[in-house]
């Protein structure tokens, strides 16, 4: 057994954040010196980016890069990613024009089309779209090698892979241009691009981050998206004149799109053999095979990232238990992210112990929580499950979909639409 770590409970704010992680995390993050985002971790925070977001304008303008002040994004997917801002709400309290409307729950369908993806086939995503790019490029191999393979002088190149260091977040068109910069153009290994996406982003994760990757490439379609000039003047006027490359631009027309090589689908693309797996349909029971009603009842709230807000189910339903939130080692030691990432997370947590008694630990949690039954969120999400299943008890609730999982196709965003309900 692994040795296990009690950690302190910072006070809230960003210094206090900033120094839990140097000093308790610093050997699990990529980068230095530990510093947090512009976008600032904690309830408090997810709800007024909330309440300040006017989607008046969102569809024409979401994908504007340059100026910042131009943008029409809503910043708001980190707060989503970490269950801080859950879709049913989101969805519920947007309000203005029609079509701005539309539009930005269409992307809240996308988020959760992203994540029922990812549910059902857990790892599987990474090579079980309908096709693949050749990637005849060299390999990145390291986080710092994919970095310096970015850097050029091309604005629409370089200012976004700065932005995307320094604060960990990125306008979606400007991911999308580093990701076709990355492979179409280049035609390197996508997961290694998406890799250097999920350690700085915010937001990243495996479901969301992969399947843009995965789209931008080509995979799971028959077209890849082509990065070129046209685009950068359209989204980010002012660049291509500023451009010491500007007479001689070398993205002035778009890559070409090379063959794809076909990979054997999944038969869980086409339909789900096990919807109740998928969906967490076992919640409320003792353990993923157990039976309702049975078993101790709960002796603590474990958190999970997936899910940190206030509406969590099973923060909601024990106001009175302690709560637990573990930093998995092993877990982030491989995963090297970024320590903007660590400190999102730390000022959530800090700002949850103001009004709760919290507990941080470092360890792997069915170790931290061998001896005390959970009451536990579901999280669609395959570590979740590894980890449920290794506990001897635990109090499951049901992960608040937007909309439900279904066991039908899945192959396409709109396959997957016929069979939803909203």
């Amino acid at each position: 057994m692994e040795t296990l770590t009690l950690l302190p409970i910072p006070e809230a704010g960003r210094p206090a954040a900033e120094a839990f992680v140097a000093d308790h995390l610093r050997h699990l993050i990529c980068d230095e010196p530990v510093s947090g985002s512009p976008i600032r971790g904690g309830q408090r925070a997810a709800d007024a980016a909330l309440a300040a977001f006017d989607v008046s304008g969102y569809a024409s303008d979401r994908n504007q890069v340059h100026p910042i002040d131009d943008r029409g994004a809503s910043r708001l997917s980190p707060y989503i990613r970490h269950g801080l801002l859950m879709l049913p709400q989101v969805w519920d309290q947007v309000d203005g024009p029609q079509r701005d409307v539309a539009k930005f729950r269409d992307e809240l369908l996308w988020q959760e089309y992203a994540r029922h993806l990812y549910a059902r086939l857990g790892r599987r995503t990474g090579t079980a779209l309908r096709s693949q790019p050749p990637e005849h490029g060299p390999a990145a191999g390291s986080p710092t090698s994919v970095d310096q393979a970015w850097r050029s002088t091309l604005p629409c190149v370089s200012a976004n892979v700065d932005e995307l260091v320094e604060s960990g977040w990125l306008v979606n068109q400007a991911r999308m241009w580093l990701s076709s910069h990355w492979t179409v153009r280049h035609q390197r290994p996508w997961s290694d691009g998406e890799d250097f996406f999920f350690r700085h982003l915010l937001d990243g994760s495996r479901a969301a981050n992969r399947l843009g990757w995965q789209w931008t490439t080509g995979a799971g379609s028959h077209k890849s998206y082509g990065f070129s000039r046209w685009q950068v003047e359209r989204r980010a006027p002012g660049w291509c004149q500023a451009c010491e490359l500007s007479s001689r631009c070398p993205i002035e027309s778009k890559p070409a799109d090379h063959p794809r090589r076909q990979v054997a689908k999944p038969s869980a693309l086409a339909s789900d053999p096990d919807l109740a797996r998928t969906s967490g349909a076992y919640a409320t029971t003792r353990s993923p095979d157990g039976d309702a009603g049975s078993g101790p009842a709960a002796e603590v709230v474990w958190l999970t990232a997936e899910s940190l807000g206030d509406h969590d189910p099973a923060l909601s339903a024990h106001p009175d238990l302690p709560v637990i939130f573990i930093f998995d080692e092993p877990l982030l030691d491989r995963l090297q992210l970024s320590g903007k990432r660590l400190v999102f997370l730390v000022e959530t947590l800090a700002e949850l112990a103001e009004v709760r008694n919290v507990e941080l630990h470092l360890g792997r949690p069915p170790e931290v929580l061998a001896d005390r039954t959970p009451s536990v969120t579901f999280a669609p999400v395959p570590g979740f499950r590894r980890h449920l299943a290794a506990l001897p008890t635990a109090v499951v609730h049901p992960w608040p979909w937007l909309v439900p999982p279904h066991a039908g196709s899945i192959q396409s965003f709109s396959a997957w639409r016929r069979g939803v309900s909203r």
